[in-house]
């Protein structure tokens, strides 16, 4: 007799225990989903999001227990209002994506609430005592069931972070390819290339490129020379200040860079470095120094010594056993290291725009920056221009991803 009281209290069915999880998202997606409704100064629709919201929290504190069909009913009726409240909001607002989308935060998940709370395991858990051979179906049941569910949530969150992400570039895309400079409009009104003619048949652009490829493969290979040797001698060399340089190396990656800015324009006025392709180089190389001897660092840890104590009892001396053991194992954490210096390079606006004041000796970044004027916006032309630099970066990634991924996972764990 206590074995089926015990399985009586352990049996929820997965449809209320799915809610009672669902429903608290609802309710804080709706609450910050209010100040949409705020911002368009609309205060019906205000009105109506924020009883929808009340009405989420009535619904998630009268979710039946077992045994408890009046609990249920009330369940079903808020359900019911708050999808008649979510359709209505739905019919008086203008038919867009966005407005479908916000207004499916409250539609779903009473329609849901409305079909579980009517559907039979619910009805019969609440309405009267079930014998143990239910129970043990109801619990298997929920067993099969709950693995769905759990998958069905965890897309629908992934799916929303990827939509934060890809609507973004969505949308420079269909401003890069429709006609004129709007940054409004329906997406796919309209399509030309003519932003794209006009920016690659200019000779800023390429000039602009031309300008950010030396400077970025500059700042790669200058830092990776600098780097590897630093890295390999704090990992494997114990001297005067080490522990020191190594602290000094984080406390000057918590200050911000614009705090240098005037310091750096003065060194190079006196060594003659402004406009010149070798100061940037400089500069970047200084700035991102630090971040590629701490990778370098971590990776070198993971190298076992035993293979270069190996290598120095065959006759190698320490420059060949660095570059014919430790740089060859080493060549995914190189591969990082110098993807990072390049996009450091390739994206940095500020000591770019300091340093250069001719048009010739201009980076991407401070290029597509002087397609903004504050007489017109070029939007289309500035769209296509952003995505004709990201392609590079694409491409990178594209072809090193598994140098990259093997890079960052290698040095996170030592031995």
């Amino acid at each position: 007799m206590s074995d089926s009281v015990s399985m009586r209290s352990w049996y929820v069915p997965v449809e209320i225990v799915t809610l009672r999880r669902w429903i608290v998202a609802a309710f804080v997606v709706n609450v910050l989903l209010l100040t949409v409704d705020y911002l368009r100064a609309d205060s019906e629709l205000l009105m109506l999001g924020i009883l929808s919201c009340l009405l989420f929290a009535a619904l998630r504190t009268s979710l039946p227990e077992v045994n408890d069909q009046t609990r249920r009913n009330i369940a079903l009726l808020l359900s019911a209002i708050l999808l008649g409240i979510g359709f209505y909001r739905l019919m008086i607002t203008k038919p867009t994506m966005f407005n479908i989308w916000l207004h499916c935060w409250a539609i779903i998940p009473s329609g849901l609430s409305l079909y579980w709370l009517s559907g039979r395991p619910v009805t019969v858990w609440t309405s009267r005592n079930l014998s143990d051979s239910a129970i043990e179906y109801g619990l298997m049941r929920n067993a099969n069931l709950s693995k769905q569910y759990d998958t069905v949530s965890t897309h629908i969150t992934l799916l929303h972070f990827v939509a934060i992400t890809v609507i973004p570039l969505i949308w420079i895309i269909d401003i890069a390819f429709s006609e004129g400079n709007a940054l409004g409009g329906q997406i796919g009104d309209s399509f030309t290339t003519e932003h794209f003619s006009k920016i690659l048949n200019g000779e800023s652009f390429w000039t602009w490129f031309v300008n950010s490829l030396i400077v970025s493969i500059g700042t790669a290979l200058l830092g990776l020379f600098i780097a590897i040797p630093a890295g390999y001698a704090f990992s494997r060399y114990k001297f005067t200040g080490r522990n020191a340089s190594m602290f000094s190396f984080l406390l000057v990656q918590m200050f911000p860079g614009i705090i240098i800015l005037v310091p750096y324009f003065l060194v190079m006025k006196t060594l003659g470095l402004l406009n010149t392709h070798l100061g940037l180089i400089l500069a970047y190389c200084v700035t991102a120094l630090p971040l590629c001897v701490w990778m370098l660092k971590g990776f070198f840890d993971t190298i076992p010594r035993e293979l270069e104590e190996a290598a120095a009892l065959d006759g190698c001396n320490q420059f060949q056993v660095f570059t014919k053991v430790v740089l060859p194992l080493s060549t995914p954490a190189i591969a990082v290291t110098a993807l990072f210096s390049f996009l450091a390079a390739w994206n940095e606006f500020l000591l770019a725009l300091t340093f250069n004041t001719s048009n010739d000796m201009y980076t991407l970044p401070v290029g597509l920056a002087s397609l903004i004027s504050s007489t017109g916006q070029a939007w289309g032309d500035f769209a296509a221009a952003s995505l004709l630099v990201s392609l590079p970066v694409a491409l990178l990634f594209l072809f090193f991803q598994k140098f990259l991924i093997d890079g960052l996972s290698a040095g996170g764990v030592k031995g």
